[in-house]
């Protein structure tokens, strides 16, 4: 209050008249550059890119006007005669303003980008709550880190309380690191997406469709029924073969047929091969040949494409693929190897010596 006496005493009237018009002109002409700045911006955000001028807006309307209070009251009492003390308390409310609005800024600035990826990302429940928590611990940061500003303006000793929420920050990352790990591993997840529910995927062994993703568990339901949970950390440090994202299923298979074939025939198998695959729809032949002379007969490897990714879609192909090559080879009478072992018996004529023993004497051999 003594301040506020010397500052009256110290000017007349005319002064007190002039730095109040002053005051309200710099207020309104901070809420006048407020509506033309969110104008400009937005149309300018609409130019740039479709949902950016929503941000834009956002972030512009978070101006608050009674925190621009005292850089007008700060324009109004320039002209005055103040005391010094008081014109430093005019100086730092101003600046402790500035840093309050910077942070009102920057969360609306979060809030909207959090909005905007949600609305241009799958609406599934694991997104949303990923994307919740992101935009909670960063409001929560922000407003950690200007609230230690803030302190530092006031000429708080910070450097104790920045050492100890750095060694208190330690101590409970240590204690929670495997929960920390899955949930920013799920994070991980959900924004950078290698998967998503209802994806078939293959963690080495294990394999089966994505059920659920959550913070600090993957489900996964195998073939046979049973769910498998998987760590989101480990599943991250683990090689992810994702099925569903298959554009196309190259499908290399193997037949073999008897020994008893003839040339001419083995010449003709490829073809024969290839017309089967030709006949289906969304696929795309390769090739057919004779690999090799295997244990039971001659071994063919042929290759050729499903230009989908479906595994039922490939199975029906294949199937009608096999189905063909079999009629065909019975109508050509070509027979399928299988594990067979053929004997070979050649009679051998006996010799006089072997026939009648006694016609060779025998020589005995005496030690000694």
């Amino acid at each position: 209050m003594k301040l506020l006496y010397q500052a009256w005493t110290a000017n007349d009237a005319y002064d007190w008249l002039f730095a109040a018009s002053l005051f309200v002109l710099v207020l309104l002409a901070l809420a006048l550059a407020r509506s033309i700045l969110r104008r400009v911006l937005a149309a300018f955000a609409t130019r740039a890119g479709a949902g950016l001028d929503n941000v834009v807006v956002h972030v512009i309307d978070g101006t608050k006007l009674w925190l621009l209070l005292p850089a007008a009251l700060y324009a109004g009492m320039s002209v005055l005669n103040v005391p010094r003390k008081l014109a430093s308390v005019i100086a730092l409310t101003i600046v402790i303003a500035l840093i309050a609005q910077a942070a009102v800024w920057l969360n609306r600035f979060i809030v909207a980008w959090i909005r905007r990826q949600m609305g241009r990302r799958t609406a599934d429940g694991e997104t949303i709550t990923a994307l919740s928590m992101i935009s909670f611990a960063a409001q929560i940061l922000v407003w950690v880190l200007a609230a230690m500003l803030i302190l530092d303006q006031l000429a708080f000793d910070i450097t104790a309380l920045v050492a100890g929420l750095g060694i208190g920050g330690i101590a409970v990352a240590l204690a929670v690191q495997n929960i920390l790990g899955d949930l920013l591993a799920s994070l991980s997840i959900v924004l950078d997406k290698p998967f998503v529910v209802g994806d078939s995927i293959m963690v080495g062994e294990d394999k089966g469709v994505v059920e659920h993703i959550g913070i600090k568990t993957t489900r996964v339901r195998a073939p046979n029924g049973q769910v498998i949970v998987f760590s989101n950390n480990d599943l991250l440090k683990s090689r992810i073969h994702n099925y569903k994202r298959m554009q196309e299923r190259r499908v290399p298979f193997t037949l073999e047929v008897v020994y008893q074939t003839s040339p001419e025939m083995l010449q003709r198998i490829p073809d024969m091969i290839r017309r089967a695959v030709e006949l289906q729809e969304k696929t795309r032949f390769d090739r057919a040949h004779l690999k090799e002379c295997g244990a039971h007969g001659y071994v063919f490897e042929a290759l050729y494409t499903v230009l989908d990714g479906d595994i039922k879609l490939y199975m029906d192909i294949h199937q009608q693929v096999n189905l063909h090559i079999i009629r065909t080879f019975e109508r050509e009478n070509i027979e399928f190897a299988y594990p067979t072992q053929t004997l070979f018996i050649q009679a051998h004529k006996l010799d006089d010596t072997r026939r009648d023993p006694s016609a060779q004497p025998v020589r005995r051999l005496s030690a000694g």
